[in-house]
């Protein structure tokens, strides 16, 4: 029987994307597991494998196409044997499912959003492959659901999401209808057309440019984020002359390892190690929860051409200064080859946001959801200071703002986070104790 095989939704943002490459041609014979295609995401281009073993029978989307929704059609698979009039059968429009099943099958990003790859294609006790859909493994993983325990109801008897759901006692799509028609009424500012801004502009020369996916997904995040999270900000400076002394000190006798360590492998390490000092600010936003975390997992912006990442550094607090800066290096080259895996820029609980290695003094940044705070770190600065015997002295002054979520983070315990990676940095042996 031909099946349609379908966009596939790669990271949890991802509404559309790019076929940005065939790796298989009609005629190609192909076994589970095999590469497909490259698709470019919100984020990043990623392989897409195939779950079934079969034929390309027919390809619906040509290479490069852009704006191709997740779940369209983009290829057709064939069963051994079959000839190409089951391709274009399959390829065929369907008649429009039952709202019930619509709502089940649809996978819309929100519901992708574990920070974990989907896990093996799993077997049944028999040693036979199941047959499942990465979204459904995912989702049994998360849930404990034995997949060998289920029936699938998809193409070929496969397993997905709406059977895992079926299992866990029926679709949560109760709630989260109720909630959409409780907001449907509230009022939404009305924002200028794209049209009617073009027109205040007749007459004057300028380049229309479209947007690509990720400064969508920039966008609606970040107004996401200004609208819904109760921002407030926490502001200190800190001296940096015993750190500038002590990195000067650590890089000369870590040159022959070819280590350089810059001020800002320093902040990523006080961070982490002011979290596990101030546990209850390790944490994150969860709609009707918070998340208290275990581990440090610290979220640092990376500029890249036309947007940004936040490649996350797992269990911060236990790496040392040198293996830090080189897994920084290897991650900051990676997000600006746009070859990071989802799990490599989701997840964390804090980021830092440094400009100050572009001269810029002091800024607020805004809080990357669901995170539960973001340090934005200005540049270092020559600044008289009065010392402790009441002299004036020079000092190379940095500015730090620590922007916070009130939900999670209450004024006092943000304070409190925010000192203590003061005292990490102006006390930088303490951080090798």
């Amino acid at each position: 029987m031909a099946t349609q095989i379908l966009m596939p939704a790669l990271s949890p943002t991802m509404e559309e994307g790019t076929l940005a490459k065939w790796l298989v041609k009609e005629g190609d014979t192909v076994s589970s597991g095999d590469i497909l295609a490259e698709i470019e995401t919100d984020k990043a281009t990623m392989e897409f494998e195939a779950v079934d073993e079969g034929v390309v029978g027919k390809i619906l989307v040509a290479e490069g196409t852009s704006g191709v929704k997740v779940n369209d059609p983009i290829a057709v698979m064939l069963d051994e044997g079959e000839d190409a009039s089951a391709a274009e059968a399959a390829e065929a429009p369907k008649p429009a499912p039952a709202p019930e099943t619509a709502k089940a099958e649809a996978v819309p990003p929100a519901e992708t959003a574990s920070t974990s790859p989907a896990p093996a294609a799993p077997q049944g006790t028999d040693g036979k492959r199941i047959f499942a859909s990465p979204l459904a493994r995912r989702i049994a993983a998360d849930k404990g659901v034995d997949l060998a325990s289920l029936s699938g109801s998809g193409p070929k008897g496969r397993i997905v999401k709406a059977d895992v759901e079926a299992a866990q006692g029926g679709a949560k799509t109760a709630a989260p209808v109720a909630q959409t028609a409780a907001t449907a009424s509230a009022p939404v500012a009305q924002q200028p057309s794209a049209s009617a801004i073009a027109k205040m502009y007749e007459g004057r020369e300028y380049e229309e440019i479209e947007l690509n996916g990720m400064r969508k997904t920039i966008a609606a995040r970040l107004t996401e984020a200004k609208q819904t999270i109760p921002h407030f900000y926490l502001r200190r400076s800190v001296k940096l002359d015993a750190l500038m002394k002590f990195r000067s000190e650590l890089n000369a006798q870590l040159s022959g390892r070819g280590v350089k360590l810059s001020v800002n492998d320093f902040i990523i390490k006080a961070c982490a190690l002011a979290l596990q000092a101030v546990p209850t600010a390790n944490a994150v936003w969860a709609g009707d929860r918070v998340l208290q975390m275990k581990a440090s997992d610290v979220a640092v912006a990376v500029a890249i051409d036309g947007g940004l990442f936040t490649p996350v550094l797992q269990d911060a607090e236990n790496k040392s200064l040198s293996a830090l800066s080189a897994e920084m290096k290897d991650l900051a080259k990676r997000a600006r080859d746009r070859k990071l895996a989802p799990h490599e820029y989701q997840g964390g609980s804090f980021a830092i946001s440094n400009l100050g290695m572009m001269g810029i003094e002091n800024f607020d940044a805004v809080i990357n959801p669901p995170h539960g705070a973001i340090l934005a770190v200005g540049a270092g600065i020559k600044t008289p200071v009065v010392n402790g015997a009441g002299e004036i002295e020079v000092a190379t002054v940095m500015s730090m703002t620590l922007s916070v979520d009130h939900r999670v983070i209450d004024g006092a315990l943000g304070a409190e986070l925010l000192q203590l990676i003061c005292e990490n940095l102006e006390n930088p042996m303490l951080m090798l104790a």
